[in-house]
């Protein structure tokens, strides 16, 4: 039998998510082209192997808010060392792609989502930056609009993070919001007991989020999995609960990861949680020194007899780029 006990939500918390919380159908494009100004916006989409959706993305962004509307300045979509046709795609629908690689050159070399989120504010313009995942199906103009609207209405917000309703198809059916197994099972319970302030975030891993420029640049970026709930707490720390919204956006569908991918992406935000801690003094213990996850996976005649499993290991740990405005480093890409 499944006993579950009602608490009060702490009113500090409460305030914050009636007050900071919007839902994207509030703001008309053409009311937020008149809010715009002289401020240049950019769309930053990292993309590793996503030739099958990066195309749709591109082009309806090109078409919508920079075609129909001059809401957005430019697409910059971040080859992350694709092996398909990403990049080509990207371009042809009318984004400017650089590589990752290209971007960091002359830098150690890091693995992961949140390297390339960080050669993308590198390489755009932007006073404000709108960052968008690769593999959304079924895209709309409206996850941009909705995540500038309050940066563009409200000057004392600084960033807006996204959330919607993430659908998980499964053989007996879809489960309406099954999509986000590592933030219920893994971020949402660390969130609760080390950083309660950011509780009333819907998503905290969503990878569709928004920001200014002068804030973005004063926050790491973890190279991995654990680079959005970094980016939390950073600026959490930097800018405070205030300066931080989040929208509605509806529905988002997307490719969805197997149960052995959700573990390693769990490990490695556990990892960075507890360099925060580390960080901010609230442990003495540092990141142990051996970051390797270990697996078992079914055998199909190899592995170890008698386990009948095969052991499969895997990097967890993180590395992380420093803040851009801490950067001597001069980029010397030349954008296409």
């Amino acid at each position: 039998m499944t006993h579950t006990t009602t608490h009060t939500v702490a009113p500090v918390l409460e305030a914050w998510a009636s007050s900071r919380t919007r839902d994207s159908a509030e703001w008309d494009v053409h009311d937020l082209v008149g809010a715009k100004g002289d401020m240049r916006i950019s769309v930053v989409i990292p993309a590793r192997n996503e030739q099958a959706t990066i195309g749709a993305i591109v082009s309806t962004i090109g078409r919508c808010l920079i075609d129909e509307a001059a809401l957005v300045d430019e697409i910059v979509v971040v080859d992350s060392r694709s092996t398909d046709d990403t990049a080509s795609i990207a371009r042809a629908a009318g984004a400017t792609v650089v590589g990752q690689d290209e971007m960091t050159r002359g830098l150690p070399r890091m693995e992961g989502k949140g390297d390339a989120l960080w050669a993308g504010l590198a390489a755009c313009t932007g006073d404000l930056v709108v960052f968008i995942d690769g593999d959304l199906k079924d895209f709309s103009a409206h996850f941009v609009t909705g995540l500038l609207g309050p940066l563009l209405t409200d000057a004392t917000i600084d960033f807006v993070k996204g959330f919607y309703h993430r659908p998980l198809s499964r053989a007996s059916g879809v489960e309406p919001d099954g999509g986000g197994r590592v933030t219920e099972l893994a971020a949402r319970p660390l969130i609760n007991l080390f950083w309660p302030q950011l509780a009333g975030l819907v998503q905290p891993l969503g990878g569709e989020y928004a920001g200014r420029r002068t804030v973005l640049e004063q926050v790491p970026f973890v190279s991995g999995y654990g680079v959005e709930i970094a980016m939390l707490i950073d600026l959490l720390n930097l800018v405070g609960l205030d300066a931080l919204a989040q929208v509605d956006l509806g529905v988002r569908h997307h490719r969805h990861q197997d149960t052995e991918a959700l573990g390693r992406m769990s490990a490695q935000i556990m990892a960075t949680v507890w360099s925060r801690l580390y960080r901010d003094g609230r442990t003495t213990e540092p990141l142990p020194t051996s970051t390797v996850m270990t697996q078992f996976r079914r055998s199909g005649g190899g592995g170890i007899p008698r386990l009948n499993r095969e052991i499969v290991t895997s990097e967890i740990g993180i590395t992380e780029r420093p803040p851009l405005a801490e950067m001597a480093f001069h980029f010397s890409a030349a954008l296409p």
